[in-house]
């Protein structure tokens, strides 16, 4: 969970992921978005992968990104059920993800 939350951390990060929600995009076409070089990008990518927020997929010569919702919703159920949050339908929810 905490690689979950170092990733979404940065502000660029959390904007990718809001991006994908529209559907896969290349990281090309991501890149577009924002004024940072493609080393960086490259990096915030790597992060989300490593957090399991994001599939990379190679298409030709493209890489196309894909959110993986479900990984963010359980890091963020896990983390409200910690604090007693969410009642007893959480844990329950979680289980069904895994």
């Amino acid at each position: 969970m905490s690689q979950v939350f170092k990733a979404l951390s940065d502000p660029t990060r959390r904007r990718v992921l809001q991006l994908l929600r529209g559907g896969p995009m290349s990281a090309g076409e991501l890149c577009e978005h924002f004024d940072v070089s493609k080393p960086t990008m490259s990096a915030h990518f790597a992060v989300l992968r490593e957090a399991d927020l994001v599939h990379a997929e190679k298409a030709g010569k493209s890489v196309l990104y894909h959110l993986k919702l479900s990984v963010l919703e359980e890091a963020l159920l896990g983390f409200a059920h910690s604090f007693g949050l969410g009642g007893e339908a959480a844990p329950a929810r979680m289980e069904i993800q895994r």
